[in-house]
């Protein structure tokens, strides 16, 4: 029987490139093809067993054909598509606050400018509260961080350290809807942790240095415990929205985690930011992939929140019932005995690709559709180096 993987893409050549060429060698049986989009018949059958979409986050009509062959046709999707409009921080902030998790304060202000409808006048004329935003800022405390309600590429963040910083902010908001946010002051680290299915990678995250430099090689910058708390929140979103492909931001301060950014439709992945880490993405996808396709693993599109929020005890205990959720719902001992069975040989074929000619001219191109000429062989060498520590350690 052949399975048919269908890739629903925006921008990006590198990782499809990637996961094409390494699913190709690692089994057969299975046919990769990029999603087209065209018109659709709401009964029409469709040919793919599972689908990873990068593109529905903003473009509706491919959303619509997702919902639709999850719905009709049982075709497993990563992420789902009915949960997308949760796919804002405001819904996941609420969420992990419910269960407990320790998210930063956070308060949802009214938009700065009017909105571009013809009934706003008359709404907030008659409903919409005056209210001092210096007061709500006292009342959280600086440092504060303003940021859109639904994040987003860094989109509209602001750290806001003074009263004018506040105004400032909220000024140059407009039309878009902020979130007032309790900032994490001398925090330890920053954690980003990509999620895929069963598997995490926890990476320190460098958010101020340019993007080929944000994610740093550091395998002990956090402590197991606080390592295993960090899988562990970002498991446990996963399997509360029915996401198998997202990153989780955290800030640690001493032995605490906060979340502060959880709801990623379209994480990166990307060769030039990944680099070091780029190979466990594709290895990761492939095997998750090849196990929802094979095991015949089906869309839920029920959430059973009341599962979650029935949790009770100490912070701790949370942590044991929710991990053990989130394992539940991804078959995590399942997929390790699938892996170790079906795919013991996929770790050689990933260091072999990558040892190969094919990595490297993927990797050149990507750095030459990516800098201007005149960093090309910069980044070229950059990148090959980290290659090199990879396959050295792995």
């Amino acid at each position: 029987m052949r399975h048919l993987i269908g890739l629903l893409l925006g921008t990006e050549e590198d990782w499809p490139t990637a996961f094409e060429a390494i699913m190709r060698e690692a089994t057969d049986g299975f046919d990769v093809e990029r999603v087209t989009i065209e018109p659709f018949n709401l009964r029409d059958k469709p040919r793919h067993d599972v689908v990873i979409d990068r593109l529905a986050y903003w473009y509706y009509h491919p959303r619509e054909w997702l919902k639709k062959i999850a719905m009709m046709d049982d075709v497993y999707v990563l992420n789902s598509p009915f949960t997308f409009q949760a796919m804002e921080k405001h819904t996941a902030y609420c969420a992990l606050m419910r269960m407990g998790i320790k998210v930063p304060d956070t308060v949802l202000v009214p938009y700065k400018n009017p909105l571009d409808n013809a009934r706003y006048a008359y709404t907030s004329a008659r409903y919409n509260r005056s209210f001092d935003l210096d007061e709500i800022a006292e009342s959280l405390g600086y440092p504060l961080v303003m940021k859109p309600y639904d994040g987003g590429a860094w989109r509209g963040v602001s750290i806001v350290r003074s009263p004018a910083e506040l105004h400032a902010a909220y000024d140059a908001s407009g039309e878009m809807l902020m979130h007032l946010q309790k900032a994490i002051d001398g925090y330890d680290a920053f954690a980003r942790s990509l999620s895929i299915g069963a598997e995490t990678m926890v990476m320190k995250f460098q958010p101020e240095l340019p993007m080929h430099s944000r994610y740093a090689v550091d395998h002990n910058f956090l402590s197991p415990e606080v390592g295993e708390e960090v899988v562990t929140i970002s498991r446990l979103v996963n399997a509360f929205f029915r996401w198998e492909f997202n990153s989780c931001e955290v800030l640690v301060k001493g032995s605490d985690v906060h979340p502060i950014d959880y709801a990623n439709a379209c994480p990166d992945v990307a060769l030039t930011s990944l680099h070091y880490y780029f190979p466990w993405a594709m290895k990761t996808l492939v095997k998750w992939t090849i196990f929802c396709a094979e095991t015949g693993r089906r869309p839920r599109i029920d959430l059973d929140t009341r599962e979650y929020f029935a949790v009770e005890g100490d912070y701790a205990d949370r942590l044991a019932a929710y991990r053990k959720l989130a394992d539940d719902y991804f078959e995590t001992e399942r997929y390790h005995e699938f892996c170790a069975r079906r795919l013991p040989h996929l770790d050689q074929v990933v260091r072999d690709w990558v040892a190969g000619p094919g990595f490297d001219d993927l990797l050149v191109d990507t750095v030459r559709h990516t800098y201007p000429p005149a960093e090309h062989e910069r980044f070229v060498e950059h990148f090959r180096g980290l290659m090199t520590l990879w396959l050295k350690e792995n």
